[in-house]
């Protein structure tokens, strides 16, 4: 008999890879509008809590809000004042370092001819340019940049969020067939990204005042740029902290030498593989639940949809996601792959127990007569 109504699974599979590829699509062409709001809906989550603490010890709600708001405003005019003016600065010092640059290409050009080596200056420096080693973090500086020009977009959303944070439950339960479950899903992304986003909030910034202090110590110049470059570039997973040590340790050879460039590679090494391997795992506890490759392929992806903004947001994102797609029975297997293998070695372990549990009963039930005999 042949099928009448519905779709087969192919015709099933064609039909939501095609509204995917739609979506993202959209996504990709609407970024600066749609950048702007995901990042104030992070920003609202992470500022929920304490809005909940000042409002549970008797503030009003408006009272604690603008607590809330002037404290938004008092990290990000830091932020920004630090930033803009040590770049300014380092802009005006540009010239000189790249004269640095062109006295040591012909120190390593002599030295090479010394030992046989004979390389043009030409390609030395094409090698060696300064301008080319401090692009990347330049480039992702202004596209951070580009992101703080709605910076008061981003805070008016977030103060609209924060007003609408109290009613939002009530809301739910009236618009949605079975509230409960959509405010127990809704509970566990709000709770998961916080936390995520507070504890990564903590090492980032222990990471930059730590480099802050290393880079100080050795004469470095525009310690508190490469600090906060280092804690905002710690957001983004597996190739941030990369990003983040090549131009002061590139700084660090031009200016001061060898030795302290070594010293600043090791300072680099020892505060991320302390902080990136040992502590963060120990608070974080069980992790992100999303496997290494998950990981590593949203980055490329968000990075590619929303642009830089994208590479801080890829891990809050595929979390969310991953809890979206677990709720429904039809894509829990696609969040089962999107966790780690850990996770899915618990997951059969529990099914094999309950399996076993399932079994037992009928043996004890067979068994029951021959006992009572």
């Amino acid at each position: 008999m042949m099928q009448q109504d519905g779709f087969t699974p192919a015709a099933r599979f064609l039909l939501v890879a095609g509204a995917l590829v739609v979506v993202v699509a959209g996504l990709k062409s609407a970024s600066n509008l749609v950048t702007p709001f995901l990042l104030a809906i992070f920003v609202a989550v992470l500022v929920i809590p304490p809005l909940q603490y000042l409002r549970g010890h008797g503030l009003p709600g408006w009272v604690a809000t603008l607590l809330v708001v002037a404290l938004l405003l008092g990290a990000g005019g830091v932020v920004v004042g630090l930033f803009s003016g040590s770049l300014s600065d380092f802009n005006v010092a540009l010239p000189h370092y790249q004269e640095r640059v062109k006295g040591l290409t012909g120190d390593l050009d002599t030295w090479l001819d010394g030992i046989g080596i004979h390389v043009s200056r030409q390609a030395l420096n094409s090698i060696v340019d300064p301008g080319r080693i401090f692009g990347m973090a330049t480039d992702l500086i202004r596209g951070l940049g580009g992101v703080l020009t709605n910076a008061f977009l981003i805070l008016l959303t977030v103060i609209f969020i924060l007003f609408e944070a109290n009613s939002l439950p009530s809301k739910l339960r009236a618009a949605l067939r079975q509230p409960e479950a959509s405010l127990t899903h809704l509970h566990e992304v709000m709770h998961t990204i916080n936390r995520y986003m507070f504890l990564k909030f903590c090492t980032s910034l222990l990471t930059g005042v730590l480099l802050w202090i290393w880079l100080g110590v050795l004469g470095v110049d525009f310690p508190a740029m490469w600090g906060m470059l280092a804690f905002l570039l710690n957001f983004v997973p597996t190739i941030g902290s990369i990003i983040a040590g090549v131009p002061p340790v590139m700084l660090a050879l031009i200016q001061l030498g060898f030795q302290e460039a070594l010293l600043v590679t090791i300072g680099y090494m020892l505060v991320n593989i302390g902080i990136g391997n040992f502590l963060e795992p120990r608070v974080m506890g069980q992790g992100l639940g999303l496997s290494t490759l998950v990981v590593f392929l949203s980055l490329v992806f968000w990075g590619w949809v929303l642009g830089p903004a994208g590479m801080f947001l890829s891990v809050p994102l595929t979390m969310a996601l991953k809890i979206a797609l677990g709720a429904n029975p039809h894509t829990y297997p696609i969040a089962v792959m999107l966790g780690p293998a850990e996770e899915a070695r618990a997951l059969m372990a529990a099914d094999h127990r309950r399996s076993l549990s399932l079994t037992l009963p009928e043996h004890g039930d067979s068994d029951a007569p021959g006992r009572r005999a």
